[in-house]
């Protein structure tokens, strides 16, 4: 039988250049991902930009929602272009008994399934755990939800939106006097991305150790309080709740965003003590490094008010490109602040490669961040930017071992 993961050559994706990418460290790997919106698909995406076979499986009639989110040119979204690098793209109805049958014939052959079903709803059509293992003993089924697989809110329905509220996220983010604050993009969805892939690589390792596949339980709002940091320790030793200080910290300072004379904005970090004190000779204020209160990061963020005149004075009476030269010169910590334009042009994101260009069918070239880090010998890379909604189903399903006979009657059934 043919191998539904490999099958397709001249017809299936082209790759990103000339000459084929050298296969990841994750060659070899299968997933099935089932998930949407944005979580569990980001994850499959990391795992395809190292080399594992994704096929993105989307339900016929209502495909994943990220395709239409945010801009889109001549009909096409762009957000997708992204989030499906490096998939297959086909379509199933997951609740007809033809497409079950089909799913567990491809869950056979792969590595890992990636859902975000609200919890109970695969078991609702005979695609739990139960029969997904029975069908492969060495899966690893990755369920991607707001609360978890059990709990008094494990079927509410979950977004990251809801972590960054619950972790503690929005709580601390915003200007003392203002409002919390959300992420005006996909945080917490990111977050659970990153580890929702480290978990599968986990779990994979387990495998290695012990032949048999097992369930990865991602719930988003874990991620999101991990990143916070210390909150529950320091409330449970101490009783303390860590307030909203805007760009200020109360571990340090200055520490803040400072406008400049042309208008830009930069921000300044000074967590070493050897920093800050380079910071306030550069800005003609050494008298402040020598107050007793100034040798500690705490100390310092008491005092933020003066430290923040002394720094933000001195900034404001200066154009960017002058402020971080006088900055590198004292070898003191800043950055520009960017927008995605700053961004394309900095010859630091130019040097990584952080940047790059991806032949596309629909769009002719689109650029989009690179793959997340660089492996010196077995890297990464985007062999093709998203597919067309089912673009590559039929090429699944021959592979698959169906004729064409087949897949009409499974289409017509309404399972394709």
């Amino acid at each position: 039988m043919t191998d539904p993961f490999l099958a397709g050559g001249a017809s299936g994706p082209a790759p990103a250049t000339a000459d084929a990418p050298a296969p990841g460290p994750l060659a070899g790997l299968r997933v099935l991902d089932l998930a949407t919106l944005f979580a569990g698909p980001l994850a499959a995406t990391l795992l395809g930009d190292f080399g594992a076979e994704v096929i993105k499986i989307e339900h016929p009639r209502r495909p994943d929602p990220s395709r239409g989110h945010g801009p889109a040119k001549d009909g096409v979204g762009l957000w997708w272009k992204l989030l499906g690098r490096n998939k297959r793209a086909m379509t199933l109805d997951l609740s007809r008994p033809a497409g079950r049958d089909v799913l567990l014939r491809l869950a056979a052959g792969a590595d890992v399934v990636v859902e975000n079903f609200r919890p109970g709803t695969l078991e609702k059509w005979d695609l739990g755990w139960a029969e997904l293992s029975a069908a492969n003993p060495r899966l690893v089924l990755a369920r991607v939800t707001g609360f978890g697989q059990f709990g008094p809110y494990a079927r509410r329905p979950g977004f990251g939106t809801l972590a960054e509220a619950m972790s503690g996220f929005a709580a601390l983010t915003g200007e003392p006097d203002g409002p919390p604050t959300l992420p005006p993009f996909g945080l917490a969805d990111a977050i659970a991305a990153l580890t929702t892939a480290y978990a599968v690589l986990a779990a994979l390792r387990g495998r290695d150790a012990t032949g048999r596949g097992q369930v990865v339980d991602l719930a988003i709002i874990e991620p999101m309080l991990t990143v916070l940091g210390p909150q529950p320790l320091w409330y449970d030793q101490l009783g303390h709740i860590q307030p909203r200080t805007g760009n200020r910290s109360a571990n340090n300072a200055p520490r803040n965003t400072y406008r400049t004379a042309d208008g830009s904005w930069v921000a300044v970090s000074t967590s070493a003590q050897s920093v800050a004190e380079r910071v306030l000779r550069l800005v003609g204020r050494p008298e402040l490094a020598a107050e007793p209160w100034f040798a500690t990061g705490a100390g310092r963020a008491r005092h933020a008010d003066e430290l923040d005149a002394a720094v933000g004075g001195w900034i404001a009476r200066r154009d960017r490109a002058e402020v971080l030269a006088a900055f590198e010169r004292a070898e003191a910590a800043v950055a520009p602040v960017y927008d995605i334009r700053d961004v394309l042009a900095d010859p630091q994101y130019r040097a990584l490669g952080t940047l790059t260009e991806i032949p596309d069918d629909e769009l002719g070239t689109v650029r989009m961040q690179n793959v997340l880090f660089r492996l010196s010998e077995t890297p990464g890379a985007i062999r093709w930017a998203g597919r067309p909604h089912g673009a590559d189903t039929d090429e699944v399903l021959t592979g698959l071992g169906m004729t064409a006979p087949e897949i009409a009657e499974l289409r017509a059934a309404g399972a394709l």
